[in-house]
Protein backbone atom coordinates (compact mmCIF):
# COMPACT_ATOMS: atom_id res chain seq x y z
CA UNK A 1 0.00 0.00 0.00
CA UNK A 2 1.17 3.36 -0.78
CA UNK A 3 -1.10 5.82 0.48
CA UNK A 4 -2.03 6.74 4.06
CA UNK A 5 -5.58 6.69 3.23
CA UNK A 6 -5.52 3.07 1.99
CA UNK A 7 -3.48 1.80 5.02
CA UNK A 8 -5.63 3.49 7.37
CA UNK A 9 -8.91 1.74 5.77
CA UNK A 10 -7.67 -1.51 6.40
CA UNK A 11 -6.17 -1.13 10.53
CA UNK A 12 -9.97 -0.63 11.57
CA UNK A 13 -12.24 1.82 12.96
CA UNK A 14 -10.48 2.42 16.14
CA UNK A 15 -7.02 4.17 15.09
CA UNK A 16 -4.31 5.51 16.34
CA UNK A 17 -2.57 8.59 14.27
CA UNK A 18 -0.45 7.36 11.55
CA UNK A 19 2.73 8.74 13.30
CA UNK A 20 2.36 6.70 16.33
CA UNK A 21 1.64 3.78 14.27
CA UNK A 22 5.08 3.69 12.71
CA UNK A 23 6.01 4.36 15.85
CA UNK A 24 4.90 0.73 17.37
CA UNK A 25 5.28 -0.69 14.19
CA UNK A 26 9.14 -0.20 13.74
CA UNK A 27 9.38 -0.59 17.39
CA UNK A 28 7.87 -4.12 16.88
CA UNK A 29 10.15 -5.09 14.26
CA UNK A 30 13.08 -4.09 15.59
CA UNK A 31 11.99 -5.87 18.51
CA UNK A 32 11.42 -9.46 16.68
CA UNK A 33 14.81 -8.75 14.72
CA UNK A 34 16.47 -8.56 18.04
CA UNK A 35 15.22 -11.34 20.16
CA UNK A 36 14.87 -13.65 16.99
CA UNK A 37 10.89 -13.80 17.48
CA UNK A 38 8.36 -13.68 14.83
CA UNK A 39 4.80 -12.36 14.74
CA UNK A 40 1.75 -14.48 14.71
CA UNK A 41 0.75 -16.26 11.71
CA UNK A 42 -2.48 -14.21 11.26
CA UNK A 43 -0.87 -10.92 10.32
CA UNK A 44 -4.46 -9.56 10.93
CA UNK A 45 -3.83 -10.37 14.80
CA UNK A 46 -0.25 -8.36 14.74
CA UNK A 47 -1.60 -5.65 12.90
CA UNK A 48 -4.32 -5.44 15.46
CA UNK A 49 -2.11 -5.75 18.32
CA UNK A 50 0.53 -3.36 17.14
CA UNK A 51 -2.54 -0.74 16.46
CA UNK A 52 -3.71 -1.30 19.84
CA UNK A 53 0.02 -0.52 21.51
CA UNK A 54 -0.16 2.84 19.37
CA UNK A 55 -3.29 3.68 20.90
CA UNK A 56 -2.03 3.38 24.30
CA UNK A 57 0.64 5.10 23.75
CA UNK A 58 -0.90 8.18 22.58
CA UNK A 59 -3.77 8.04 24.97
CA UNK A 60 -1.73 6.66 28.13
CA UNK A 61 1.89 7.52 27.03
CA UNK A 62 3.58 3.75 27.07
CA UNK A 63 2.48 0.94 24.82
CA UNK A 64 0.21 -0.77 27.86
CA UNK A 65 -0.74 -4.33 26.20
CA UNK A 66 -3.99 -3.90 24.66
CA UNK A 67 -4.79 -7.89 24.98
CA UNK A 68 -6.32 -7.71 28.62
CA UNK A 69 -7.93 -6.38 30.93
CA UNK A 70 -7.45 -3.51 33.53
CA UNK A 71 -9.94 -1.59 36.29
CA UNK A 72 -6.89 1.10 36.07
CA UNK A 73 -5.09 1.38 32.99
CA UNK A 74 -3.21 4.78 34.31
CA UNK A 75 -1.96 2.45 37.33
CA UNK A 76 -1.07 -0.29 35.17
CA UNK A 77 1.02 1.82 32.68
CA UNK A 78 3.07 3.38 36.36
CA UNK A 79 3.34 0.03 37.36
CA UNK A 80 4.91 -0.97 34.29
CA UNK A 81 4.67 -4.64 34.41
CA UNK A 82 1.99 -4.93 31.14
CA UNK A 83 3.77 -1.65 29.25
CA UNK A 84 5.47 -3.66 25.74
CA UNK A 85 7.56 -5.81 26.02
CA UNK A 86 5.88 -6.79 29.06
CA UNK A 87 7.64 -8.95 32.27
CA UNK A 88 6.25 -12.03 31.45
CA UNK A 89 7.69 -11.32 27.60
CA UNK A 90 11.24 -10.51 29.26
CA UNK A 91 11.79 -13.05 31.56
CA UNK A 92 9.91 -16.37 30.42
CA UNK A 93 9.66 -15.49 26.03
CA UNK A 94 5.69 -15.76 26.83
CA UNK A 95 3.80 -13.19 24.74
CA UNK A 96 -0.24 -13.27 25.63
CA UNK A 97 -0.72 -11.06 22.46
CA UNK A 98 0.66 -13.54 20.15
CA UNK A 99 2.79 -10.54 18.76
CA UNK A 100 6.46 -11.54 19.30
CA UNK A 101 6.44 -15.44 19.14
CA UNK A 102 9.44 -18.16 19.26
CA UNK A 103 9.28 -21.42 17.07
CA UNK A 104 7.92 -23.35 20.02
CA UNK A 105 4.90 -21.73 19.94
CA UNK A 106 2.18 -22.93 17.59
CA UNK A 107 1.61 -20.09 15.63
CA UNK A 108 4.58 -18.22 14.51
CA UNK A 109 4.68 -16.83 11.41
CA UNK A 110 7.76 -16.35 9.30
CA UNK A 111 7.78 -12.79 9.50
CA UNK A 112 9.85 -10.16 11.34
CA UNK A 113 8.50 -6.93 9.44
CA UNK A 114 4.59 -5.97 9.52
CA UNK A 115 2.95 -6.34 6.18
CA UNK A 116 -0.64 -4.26 7.20
CA UNK A 117 -3.67 -6.33 6.38
CA UNK A 118 -7.05 -5.37 6.84
CA UNK A 119 -8.62 -6.18 10.31
CA UNK A 120 -12.22 -6.73 11.02
CA UNK A 121 -14.00 -6.35 13.97
CA UNK A 122 -17.42 -8.48 14.53
CA UNK A 123 -20.10 -5.56 15.38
Amino acid sequence: MTSTENKDSVRGTNKSSEKSFEIMRKFSEAYAKRTGTYFCADLSITTAVVEGLAKHKEELGAPLCPCRFYEDKEAEVKASYWNCPCVPRQERKECHCMLFLTLYNPHPGDRQDLEIVEVKYEE
